[in-house]
């Protein structure tokens, strides 16, 4: 499930990610696998992921899916084999805070890094539904005039699985 929230450190950005942990939940990220409470996801290779968009790079990216111990599933990104954020601490999930992680897990700034951290509950927004606009990395959504080269187009109004 994926959700909009301003992270605890600066509540004025929004961030889409998914809940992986609760409050009370240890969570660990050992060898690329998240863990929950000492217990691995269930995690399946998946093939590999190959942007389809103009002017991206078309080299094939490692994707996994993984199971949450609740049944819901989803599909992780693994750009990069033993990735900074691959083996991490245990974090504890405060009362009233929930820990958020990016589906492309080695481009993502999430509750593993301190500038977001574990999210209060009164910072999430809602749950995202649709992807309204989109520009490539880089460019500015406010620069109309470049819009022809720098929006995502085959990714506009598209639903949020």
């Amino acid at each position: 499930m994926w959700w909009c929230f301003g992270c605890q450190s600066d509540p004025s950005t929004d961030y889409i990610k998914r809940v992986i942990g609760l409050p009370g939940d240890k969570i660990q990220v050992i060898d690329g696998v998240v863990n929950i409470n000492g217990v691995p996801l269930k995690r399946e290779r998946a093939p590999d992921f190959i942007e389809t968009e103009e002017g991206t790079r078309d080299a094939p990216v490692k994707r996994w899916k993984e199971t949450l111990p609740n049944g819901v599933s989803y599909f992780a990104l693994d750009l990069v084999d033993n990735g900074f954020a691959d083996n991490t601490q245990v974090y504890s999930v405060p009362a009233d805070h929930y820990f958020m992680m990016g589906d492309n897990r080695d481009n993502s700034t999430d509750s593993r890094f301190s500038q977001v951290g574990m999210v209060p509950f009164e910072n999430i927004v809602g749950k995202a539904q649709i992807i309204f606009f989109s520009v490539f990395e880089g460019e500015r959504a406010w620069q109309f005039w470049r819009w022809p080269v720098s929006v995502r187009w085959g990714r506009l109004f598209t639903i949020v699985r």
